[in-house]
């Protein structure tokens, strides 16, 4: 079987692997923190969620869009931290 990203160039390749870990990452944390909101029954957000019929269909929105919301932020944040590395000043303090 072949790899789906073998096709691309080996930059296209490592960004979207870049990306690919860093949406992860930020979704995990997004249903950590929706679990985190139930456990705590926050606003009495998972009393109302099991007192309602359609309870199931809540859970399903609200961990959608802590999933897009918090894979975003996690998205961003890995393309904002690479530029740290290339905004230092050089060695030699010279500027072009």
């Amino acid at each position: 079987m072949r790899n789906p990203l073998s096709h691309l160039h080996w930059t296209a390749q490592t960004t979207l692997i870049f990306l690919f870990k860093h949406m992860l990452a930020g979704i995990c944390g997004g249903f950590f923190f929706g679990a985190l909101l139930l456990y705590y029954d926050i606003s009495k957000l998972w009393t109302m969620i099991s007192s309602s019929s359609d309870g199931w269909l809540v859970m399903i929105v609200m961990f959608t869009g802590l999933a897009v919301t918090f894979g975003s932020i996690a998205m961003g944040w890995g393309i904002f931290s690479l530029a740290q590395e290339r905004d230092d000043p050089p060695e030699d303090h010279t500027y072009y």
